[in-house]
């Protein structure tokens, strides 16, 4: 069996809670609790859940924007938890990410070429603005886009460029932080497209976080659900769709909206509020909202 590209081991993240006159540690926020899994080359594995389960936060996490609490993250067999400034310079030529809104991570006061030559310049290579053409030519834009500023384009062209500076250094490892939630239904489908034509063009594995399920059945081989910072199931994707174990993911899986209007369905709707995650129930943290405990 091909061995992992990227193996998660019992990552947690936890964020203090300060308060009082002194700020001093009230307690904690359970981020992310425990999750583990193997990502494989060429695969896209999708992360989903309600806002607030901590995927965002497990992204982040491994591609080294935050430092664990404990537990590990292993890229192409090396820790990443305990690399240096320097160490973690050159695992980025090798992961990169594209994050939920283009407008905040471009630079505004970047032009487009200024922004996809930045990296060339930080690893030392000697790219220029040809090859800031070429990536634009490869994601869909003008080559001419180079001079213009983030804010002469629309969303999806936004996104683009946050595709082309995430490809720009042939990475094996692509995190993609919501990268349509923001955009146009019409628009959606173009930019995945764009992923899964790069993904089979450049042998790129993929870890697409995402609340939309819908979204998720059309690019993932395989989907882990998290509720409420940890991992409740994980199984390929036609499997999980058919046949979903648990009750939070079936809970899930029917709230997709039909495009048939006529069409019936029935919804499990949860009754309750998503528990505070700085004090998380004990046992299953889904138990308080389950229809199946007793």
């Amino acid at each position: 069996m091909t061995e992992p590209i990227l193996r998660v081991e019992g990552v947690k993240k936890y964020f203090p809670v300060s308060g009082g006159v002194f700020l001093r540690r009230r307690g904690w926020v359970y981020a992310v609790d425990d999750v583990s899994f193997d990502l494989f080359p060429g695969e896209t594995l999708g992360v989903v859940g309600e806002s607030g389960c901590g995927k965002t936060t497990l992204g982040r996490c491994i591609a080294g924007l935050y430092p664990l609490t404990s537990g590990d993250v292993l890229f192409q067999g090396e820790s990443l938890a305990g690399l240096n400034g320097r160490g973690m310079k050159k695992m980025r030529l090798n992961l990169q990410v594209i994050f939920q809104d283009p407008f905040e991570s471009l630079n505004a006061r970047h032009t487009v070429g200024e922004i996809l030559e930045e990296k060339y310049l930080i690893h030392g290579r000697s790219q220029g603005r040809r090859e800031s053409r070429e990536l634009l030519g490869r994601v869909g834009l003008s080559p001419g886009a180079v001079t213009k500023f983030p804010h002469e384009f629309s969303g999806g062209q936004r996104q683009r460029i946050g595709i082309a500076r995430a490809i720009s250094l042939n990475p094996r490892l692509i995190i993609c932080d919501e990268p349509v939630s923001a955009l146009d239904v019409s628009v959606q489908s173009q930019i995945l497209n764009l992923l899964l034509e790069l993904q089979q063009e450049m042998g790129l594995t993929y870890l697409f976080i995402s609340h939309d399920l819908s979204v998720v059945r059309h690019v993932a081989d395989r989907i882990l659900v998290m509720y409420l910072g940890r991992m409740v199931e994980t199984a390929p994707t036609d499997v999980l769709y058919t046949g979903a174990a648990h009750p939070y993911t079936r809970a899930l899986l029917s709230a997709i909206p039909l495009p048939d209007p006529l069409a019936k369905k029935s919804r499990t709707v949860l009754k309750g509020e998503v528990p505070s995650p700085s004090n998380p129930p004990r046992g299953c943290r889904f138990h308080t909202r389950c229809p199946m405990a007793e």
